[in-house]
């Protein structure tokens, strides 16, 4: 990607037109910074599927003049690409402490962790490099310690938000810096990228405050144990949770090694206030008064292997749903998991639990953090860009965005909503949408990195949707003579001992066209592949109007 010597150019290799593994470029001459490396969870369609994550093909190629990784907070869409990421490139990775804390636990796993050039930073750091310096202000969100982003560069600043919202009167009373934010906006923001995943709802979000009197109530009110689900990374509501533990005299379990691993990591790093003795281990839950055991879980988005899907099928060892136990789902569904959720609560129904739960405020157990339409032209206006990038969101969302920005303001000529890979190009004068740099999905499959792609991805699809037929056929290796009745493996496709008869004339056509071959071309193992498949294609579709995937083995003796 060439670049002009007086340019800004800002580019996504994932988090526009979609939800998940955001990553953004800034690129001034020589240098690259990158802004979070996050992961994304596949939907149904991709089968086998672990994560998914960023293309980066275009840092490789460019690894000399990447400078740094500089990540806005710790949820996973923002840093749970990093070990990955890492492993192919290596750079130094600025973050806050608790966001800090979360990316070693991931490096640990991988292996990464003494390889791998760590900083700390805070809302008031700033870091020189060379033309470019890079500050910070802070913001407020579902987890603590986040922060935005400034480059300042020679021809303007370009201004990342990161997730954020206005809670002024958050649970940890670290207000978003509002005169921070509006004294970068009275030095000149050239660029702004600002997250648009809220930007179809109107209003101001509710304080995250407010949820802390529910939780209690529902504490007070439920007479056996109390089980409680949420996001791990949501650090606030995790105190709420503690909070009301503490006031209704009921002792804390945690289950769930998300929850375990971030609840250490936010208490070393401050985050949270445990009162002495409150944590007690999953074994001790059963020796208690039901009365004052309350346990916070995690799998609130129905996830099959986390906790509270586990606890619903009676997986977890000496813990139990009991009838008359209360559950609350302090989330709101995710778009995609709404399936999982409901399966979960009519599971908790069946074992006879109190549950609570709804989308949002409905239940009073969650609000969202992420800006609403008011919040989103809030930041517009304090920052007053002259060109304008919404980011984080589908399609609609930043189409949504663009057209708050434009009623606060922001010509719609300056208003640039990008596909993944696509690169604006910004001088003083002027900003340019003309080019791309390469960018796509990358697929985890265990310990596999990008080596499982479409054609794979078919052959899944194909046998989980129309099974398998498996076919060997032996044959003399000097005439191609059929030397015993060919043998049919069915799985998937049809019952073999319900379909007997399908069997036996596949195996009657498999024996027919291996004798064509042999009259015709004696032993060419290829021909006789070829011929058998597609006498058997063309008779599976005509007696079941199915195809399922074929393997057919010829051995010659």
């Amino acid at each position: 990607m060439e670049i002009q010597k007086e340019t800004v150019s800002i580019f996504a290799l994932g988090g526009v037109n979609e939800i998940g593994k955001n990553m953004y470029g800034i690129q001034y001459k020589e240098d690259i910074f990158i802004v979070d490396c996050g992961s994304k969870f596949p939907d149904e369609s991709l089968l086998g599927i672990d994560l998914i994550i960023q293309d980066i093909t275009y840092l490789k190629e460019n690894r000399d003049r990447v400078r740094a990784l500089i990540v806005t907070h710790g949820h996973e869409d923002h840093i749970g690409g990093i070990p990955y990421f890492l492993k192919q490139l290596q750079l130094p990775v600025y973050a806050t402490a608790l966001t800090l804390g979360l990316i070693e636990i991931k490096l640990k796993e991988h292996g990464l962790l003494r390889e791998t050039e760590l900083h700390e930073i805070d809302a008031d750091s700033v870091l020189p490099f060379g033309q470019v310096e890079v500050s910070f202000f802070r913001t407020n969100h579902s987890i603590p310690d986040c922060v935005g982003v400034v480059f300042q560069t020679p021809i303007g600043n370009v201004v990342h938000t990161g997730d954020f919202k206005f809670d002024l009167t958050p649970v940890n009373n670290e207000s978003p810096d509002i005169h921070r934010m509006a004294e970068i906006g009275q030095r000149g923001v050239l660029v702004l990228l600002s997250e648009s995943t809220n930007a179809e709802r109107p209003g101001f979000n509710p304080s995250e405050m407010a949820i802390g009197g529910h939780i209690e109530e529902a504490f007070r009110q439920a007479p056996r144990k109390v089980f409680i689900s949420t996001f791990a990374s949501n650090v606030h509501r995790v105190q709420q949770v503690i909070d009301a533990a503490e006031k209704t005299g009921r002792k804390l379990a945690l289950l769930g090694r998300s929850m375990t691993n971030i609840v250490n990591v936010a208490a070393e790093t401050g985050h949270l206030s445990i009162p002495d003795g409150m944590l007690i281990e999953p074994y001790e839950i059963m020796k208690l008064p039901p009365e004052q055991v309350a346990v916070l879980c995690t799998g609130s988005q129905g996830e099959p292997m986390a906790a509270l899907s586990r606890l619903t099928s009676s997986a977890f060892r000496k813990v139990e749903v009991l009838p008359e136990d209360t559950v609350l789902f302090a989330s709101s569904p995710i778009p995609g998991n709404e399936k999982n959720v409901s399966r979960i609560i009519d599971s908790l129904y069946r074992l006879r639990a109190n549950v609570v739960y709804g989308s949002g405020g409905e239940s009073g157990m969650h609000v969202s953090g992420h800006a609403r339409q008011e919040e989103l032209k809030l930041m517009l206006t304090l920052m007053k860009p002259k060109y304008f990038i919404p980011i984080h969101g589908e399609y609609r969302m930043l189409y949504k965005h663009r057209q708050l920005a434009e009623s606060v303001g922001v010509e719609r000529d300056n208003i640039f909503i990008v596909k993944n890979g696509e690169v604006v190009d910004v001088s003083k004068e002027e900003a340019r949408q003309t080019r791309s740099v390469k960018a796509g999905r990358v697929f985890v499959d265990g310990l596999g990195i990008g080596d499982v792609g479409k054609i794979v991805l078919r052959d899944r699809k194909l046998l989980s949707e129309e099974g398998i037929l498996v076919i060997l056929v032996t044959v003399d290796k000097t005439d191609g003579e059929l030397l015993m009745e060919p043998d049919t493996i069915s799985r998937g496709f049809v019952y073999k001992p319900d379909a007997e008869e399908l069997i036996a004339e596949v195996n009657e056509i498999v024996a027919s066209a291996v004798q064509q071959v042999q009259k015709a071309e004696g032993s060419d193992r290829v021909v006789i592949r070829q011929q058998v498949k597609k006498a058997v294609e063309t008779l599976l579709y005509e007696r079941t109007k199915r195809r399922p995937m074929l393997l057919i083995f010829v051995m010659e003796m």
